[in-house]
């Protein structure tokens, strides 16, 4: 037996419908801020991963570095003679000085 209602069951429906919607709005509305907040630590997750790789290739150079001070003598020499400019006996060592300024002169 199929009794019509007439406007009363089209009206429970979308009654059933519209709070289906905002049920899914606010559960919505809800996780919103969540997913921002992921989407933020993802990004900054993959900034410092690549800040870690960069720390990682600047700690290699420098193992690197050190390694050839301790085991090498000719690094040794060369890094002597550049920074603290040292000579072997009867040589010469000549500095050269950058210019005071490259200002243009003025001409005549």
């Amino acid at each position: 037996m199929n009794v019509d209602l007439g406007i009363w069951t089209k009206l429970s429906r979308a009654i059933i419908l519209l709070l289906l919607l905002a049920i899914v709005a606010a559960v919505v509305v809800w996780y919103l801020p969540l997913i921002d907040r992921n989407e933020g630590m993802r990004k900054t997750k993959l900034k410092l991963e690549l800040q870690i790789k960069q720390e990682e290739e600047k700690q290699r150079q420098l193992r690197s570095s050190i390694r050839s001070l301790q085991d090498d003598p000719k690094t040794l020499e060369r890094l002597a003679r550049e920074k603290l400019g040292y000579a072997r006996t009867n040589e010469t060592v000549i500095r050269f000085e950058a210019p005071a300024s490259n200002a243009i002169q003025g001409r005549p």
